[in-house]
């Protein structure tokens, strides 16, 4: 059976300028992962997000759940997906997280790395620049991108 990942690029436009604490720095969907065409290379799952991790890479951002502080736009497409009782995986990440990352890092084998499976030449790459865009106008720490798996 396979696995599908669906998900949503978040940012906080208000924060950069009031502050994260300001009432109106709320967070914004931004995108929907659908529309990105990432597909569903498992080494890149694995490399990013500890699923099908058969590969035994040391996952970027695994098992955090949806935020806490999520938008109302991506909390309904979770919920249209079945919610917490019908997927699985649940996580997020900040751009901010995804620039300090070791891009050079392999997998257990030392084959893969994280850059050839989920890099800027993959078909993560749309993702990147729509998070590396936006964070060049919220700011790093403001730009998130949140999955979950079927």
């Amino acid at each position: 059976m396979s696995t599908d990942v669906s998900g949503m690029i978040e940012c906080r436009p208000l924060a950069r300028i009031w502050g994260e604490d300001d009432e109106d720095a709320v967070w914004h969907a931004a995108i929907d992962l659908f529309l990105l065409n990432t597909g569903n290379a498992y080494d890149a799952l694995a490399c990013l997000f500890g699923v099908r991790n058969t590969f035994d890479f040391r996952p970027l951002a695994e098992g955090r759940g949806l935020p806490v502080d999520a938008s109302v736009g991506l909390r309904e497409a979770f919920d249209a997906c079945g919610g917490a009782q019908d997927v699985h995986g649940t996580t997020w990440i900040n751009w901010a997280e995804l620039v300090a990352a070791n891009w050079d890092e392999t997998d257990r084998s030392g084959t893969r790395s994280r850059s050839t499976v989920a890099g800027t030449g993959t078909h993560w790459a749309p993702v990147w620049a729509v998070m590396r865009t936006l964070a060049e106008l919220h700011g790093p720490e403001h730009v998130r991108l949140a999955v979950w798996f079927d």
